[in-house]
């Protein structure tokens, strides 16, 4: 009971950081127009500027295929060391799944922090739509 509980919170972290790290934006300079508009209308347009990149076939990531092999290559590391472990009390099984279970997550944890840039092409595409209706994009968080 305690073992599919602890399965349940890592998987549960796992996910939480998969939603949670993967909102980059444009920041934008204040300049005339962007105070001419204000903070409402720049965030309308960031989101318009964002939705016309992924119309026009532009992938806000390029990393989802990256993050989920590197994820499998933990898991199945993490296994093969937790089933290795385990053996030497008797409990390959379980050592196994605790192993792929911690190798999984923080392979996918690690994968997704680096991939947290959104792909080039996308952030050309969207800095220019902003220079376009007159923003000044000065990097991205």
């Amino acid at each position: 009971m305690i073992f599919r509980l602890k399965i349940l919170i890592i998987l549960g972290a796992a996910v939480w950081l998969v939603q949670g790290c993967s909102s980059a934006k444009p920041v934008l300079y204040p300049n005339a127009h962007y105070n001419q508009v204000g903070k409402a209308r720049a965030q309308a347009d960031i989101n318009e500027c964002m939705r016309l990149a992924r119309e026009h076939g532009v992938s806000s990531t390029s990393k989802s295929k990256e993050v989920a092999r590197e994820t499998a290559t933990g898991t199945a590391v993490g296994a093969a060391v937790g089933g290795a472990v385990g053996s030497m009390s008797g409990e390959f099984g379980r050592g196994a799944a605790i192993g792929a279970l911690g190798g999984g997550a923080g392979s996918m944890t690690r994968s997704v922090f680096r991939s947290n840039n959104p792909d080039p092409a996308f952030k050309n595409f969207v800095d220019r739509c902003l220079r376009e209706k007159g923003y000044e994009p000065v990097g991205w968080q």
